[in-house]
C-alpha cells in the first residue's frame, strides 16, 4: 500500500470512522483517485488537506466513496421469489415481522420491500428499517422522489398503484412511505440489532475485503432470528455458508439454522 494512500486511509478513519482499509484496495484507490484529480488534487493527501476545511468537499467525498445504484424489484426474479416463497412462509401465523434493509441508498430497496409487505398490515404489525452509512443518500430516500429509471422494473400498473406522478419524476405513496424508517449505519463498524426475520443487502458487499465480508455475514447470522432470511444481491456469493449457520434455500436466500 502506498504512503500516499495509507495516509488518506488513516486521516479518513480518525475523521470519520469510516475504515477505507477494509474495502478492497484496488477498486477504492481507483475511485479516489478519480476523485481527486476531478477536483483539481494531484495527490490523496493534498485532496484530504482541503477536505479538512472544505465540509462540501467532504460530503461529495463521503458520498463519492458509497456506492449509489439501486432501482426498484432490482433484479425482478429474486424480488418474484420473495414475494410468492418467502414472505407467506415467513409471516405465517406471526404477529409481528422485523425487517432490516441494509446499505439502502437512495430508498429503492426498502421501499420496494414495503410495497410487498403492506397486504399483510392488516393482520401483522411490520417492521421495516432501512440504512446506510451515507448522510446525503439517506436524505434522498426520505424524500421518497424519483425518475423513471428507477422504476424500470415495474409493471405499469405497478407504478401508477405504488407512485404518485409529478411530471417527469415520481413521488411514492405515503402509505408505503411511512412504513420505513431511516437512520445511519456503518455495516463495518456500526452496532447490529437483533431477532430479525429478514436481513436484505445486496450488491454492496462485492466491495468488501473477504476478512470484511466474513465479519459482516457473521454479524448478519447473529442478528437473524432462527429461521430468519439473508437476501443477497446477485452480485454476491457466500462460500461455505454453514460456518455462519446458514443454508441456502433458494438463489441469493439463506435461512439461520
Amino acid at each position: 500500500m502506498d504512503n500516499d494512500y495509507q495516509f488518506f486511509i488513516d486521516k479518513v478513519k480518525k475523521k470519520t470512522r469510516i475504515d477505507l482499509s477494509q474495502y478492497k484496495e484496488k477498486q477504492m484507490k481507483r475511485r479516489l483517485t478519480s476523485l481527486s484529480v476531478k477536483n483539481g488534487f494531484s495527490s490523496l493527501k493534498s485532496f484530504y488537506e482541503q477536505m479538512e476545511k472544505d465540509k462540501a468537499l467532504m460530503d461529495k467525498f463521503l458520498s463519492h466513496m458509497t456506492i449509489n445504484v439501486s432501482e426498484f424489484y432490482r433484479n425482478r426474479r429474486q424480488w418474484d421469489i420473495l414475494a410468492k416463497d418467502i414472505l407467506p412462509s415467513m409471516t405465517e401465523n406471526q404477529k409481528n415481522i422485523k425487517i432490516w434493509s441494509a446499505a439502502c441508498s437512495t430508498g429503492e430497496e426498502p421501499y420496494s420491500l414495503a410495497t410487498l409487505l403492506h397486504p399483510y398490515k392488516k393482520s401483522i404489525a411490520v417492521s421495516l428499517m432501512a440504512t446506510d452509512i451515507d448522510s446525503m443518500v439517506l436524505e434522498q430516500a426520505k424524500l421518497g422522489l424519483y425518475s423513471e429509471k428507477s422504476l424500470k422494473e415495474l409493471r405499469k400498473e405497478e407504478v401508477d398503484r405504488y407512485f404518485i406522478n409529478s411530471g417527469s419524476s415520481y413521488q411514492i405513496d405515503s402509505k408505503y412511505k411511512q412504513m420505513v424508517s431511516f437512520k445511519k449505519h456503518d455495516l463495518l463498524e456500526g452496532t447490529y440489532g437483533t431477532d430479525f426475520d429478514l436481513i436484505v443487502c445486496r450488491n454492496v458487499l462485492i466491495y468488501f475485503t473477504e476478512e470484511a465480508k466474513e465479519k459482516v455475514f457473521r454479524k448478519f447470522s447473529d442478528s437473524l432470528r432462527k429461521g430468519g432470511i439473508l437476501f443477497l444481491g446477485t452480485t454476491e456469493r457466500i462460500n461455505n455458508p454453514q460456518q455462519y449457520g446458514l443454508k441456502p434455500i433458494q438463489s441469493f436466500f439463506f435461512e439461520k439454522v
